[in-house]
C-alpha cells in the first residue's frame, strides 16, 4: 500500500462554490481558514493517559488521511500525557477540555497545536479568559470555541427554551467577544447539533456574523450509515455555499472510518482532488454479471491506491460502454465476458472470470505511467 502523504491536499481548479472569506489560523503545520484547503479531523477513542494506545490510534488515523487529531483530557493523568503525545504525533494534536480550566493551561504548556474549550460546561471559564488568552498568545496556540447543543449554557437554554440555532450562535459569539476584549483572535468556532437542519442554520447565521474559520460537525451523528448520511447532507449544504474550513464526521464507528467518510465528502464536492473512484451501476434486470460482487472485488483489489483514477464497473450494454469509455479505466460486462477500456479505447476482451484481475493489472500500468506530480496531493 502506498504511504499516505502528510501534506495539505490539493484543491481542484473549480471548487463547488467560492469559499467564504475568513481569518486564517495555524493548527501546527495545517492552515485553517483564509482560503486554505478544507482539512479533515477526527478524535481518538483511547484513554489519553494510555500513551502507547493513543499514539497507535493516531498513527492509524494519520495513515487514513486524517490531518488534525483531537484527544480528550478529563483527568490529570491525561493532561500529563499530552506533552509526549504532542511531540510524537505526526499530525497536530488538539486537546479537548471540559469542566476544568486548569487543563487548558496544561495543554498549552504541553505544546498541543490547539485547544478546544466548551464554554457551556467549563466552570468559571469566563473569569479566566484573560489569562487563557495571554497564555495561548505567548505559545502561539489557537483556541477552538466548541459550542455543543448537548451542553449549552443554562442561561441560553432559559432564554431560548432549547438549543436553537440562535442560541448556539449567541453562545459562540459571546465567548469569542470575551477573547476579543483581550485582543486575542486566533480562534476557530464550531456550533454542533445532532439535527442537520438546526446545525446548517446555526452555521449559516454564524458565517454571516463573523469572519472566524469554522469547524463543521454534526454531533452525535449516530452509527456509521445514519451518521454518514446526516454528515454528508449537512456538510454538503454548507460547503456548497462556501461555508466551512475544517470538518469532523462524528460516527459511532472506528475513528478511521470518520476520516474516510470526510475525505469522500470533500472529493464528491470537488474540494479535494479525487483519488481512486469506483463508478459502478446499481444493477437491474439487464445485468448479465453479478455487479455487486464485481465492484466489491475491484474495490478491494485496488485498496490503498493513491493514483487519481476513475474506474467504471458496469454490468450491461446499455450504459456500460459509455461509462467505461468516459472513465480512465473500465469494463462493460455481458454474455460471460467483459470489454476492458483504457482511456476510452477497448484494449481487450476477457472472460468474466478474468475481469477483476485484468482491471487491477491495467490500473497498475496506469499508475506506473502517472507522473509523481500528478499523484501528489
Amino acid at each position: 500500500m502506498t504511504a499516505v502523504p502528510l501534506g495539505l491536499p490539493g484543491v481542484p481548479a473549480r471548487p463547488v462554490a467560492p469559499r467564504r472569506p475568513s481569518r486564517r489560523i495555524q493548527v501546527g503545520p495545517v492552515a485553517v481558514g483564509g482560503g486554505a484547503p478544507v482539512s479533515v479531523q477526527s478524535m481518538t477513542t483511547t484513554r489519553t493517559s494510555d500513551i502507547g494506545a493513543t499514539l497507535q490510534q493516531i498513527a492509524e488515523l494519520t495513515a487514513s488521511g486524517c490531518q488534525i487529531v483531537r484527544v480528550a483530557c478529563p483527568t490529570q493523568d491525561d493532561a500529563d500525557a499530552l506533552a509526549t503525545i504532542a511531540e510524537k504525533s505526526r499530525i497536530p494534536v488538539v486537546a479537548d477540555i471540559h469542566f476544568q480550566p486548569k487543563y487548558v493551561f496544561a495543554a498549552i504548556e504541553a505544546g498541543c497545536a490547539a485547544v478546544r474549550v466548551n464554554p457551556g460546561n467549563i466552570k468559571k471559564f469566563d473569569d479566566q479568559v484573560k489569562e487563557i488568552a495571554r497564555t495561548a498568545r505567548d505559545h502561539g496556540t489557537p483556541i477552538r470555541i466548541g459550542v455543543n447543543a448537548g451542553s449549552l449554557d443554562r442561561r441560553l437554554l432559559q432564554k431560548y427554551g432549547r438549543a436553537t440555532p440562535e442560541a448556539l450562535v449567541e453562545s459562540a459569539l459571546w465567548e469569542a467577544s470575551l477573547f476579543e476584549e483581550h485582543d486575542f483572535r486566533d480562534i476557530k468556532i464550531s456550533v454542533k447539533h445532532n439535527d442537520p437542519v438546526v446545525m446548517i442554520e446555526a452555521y449559516r447565521q454564524l458565517a454571516e456574523a463573523c469572519d472566524y474559520p469554522l469547524h463543521l460537525g454534526v454531533t452525535e451523528a449516530g452509527p456509521a450509515f445514519q451518521g454518514t448520511i446526516k454528515s454528508a447532507v449537512a456538510f454538503g449544504a454548507l460547503l456548497s455555499r462556501g461555508i466551512g474550513d475544517t470538518i469532523r464526521v462524528s460516527l459511532s464507528a472506528p475513528p478511521a472510518e470518520e476520516v474516510k467518510v470526510g475525505i469522500q465528502i470533500l472529493q464528491a464536492l470537488g474540494l479535494r482532488e479525487r483519488r481512486l473512484e469506483i463508478v459502478s451501476c446499481p444493477s437491474c434486470g439487464r445485468a448479465q454479471v453479478d455487479v455487486y460482487k464485481l465492484a466489491e472485488e475491484v474495490t478491494a483489489g485496488l485498496d490503498g491506491m493513491e493514483t487519481p483514477l476513475r474506474v467504471a464497473v458496469m454490468g450491461c450494454v446499455v450504459n456500460g460502454p459509455g461509462e467505461a469509455r468516459e472513465a480512465d479505466l473500465g469494463v462493460a460486462s455481458g454474455n460471460g465476458k467483459g470489454q476492458i477500456f483504457v482511456k476510452g479505447e477497448v484494449v481487450r476482451t476477457v472472460p468474466e472470470s478474468k475481469i477483476v484481475q485484468t482491471l487491477i493489472e491495467e490500473a497498475m500500468k496506469l499508475a506506473e505511467r502517472t507522473s509523481p506530480a500528478d499523484q501528489s496531493s
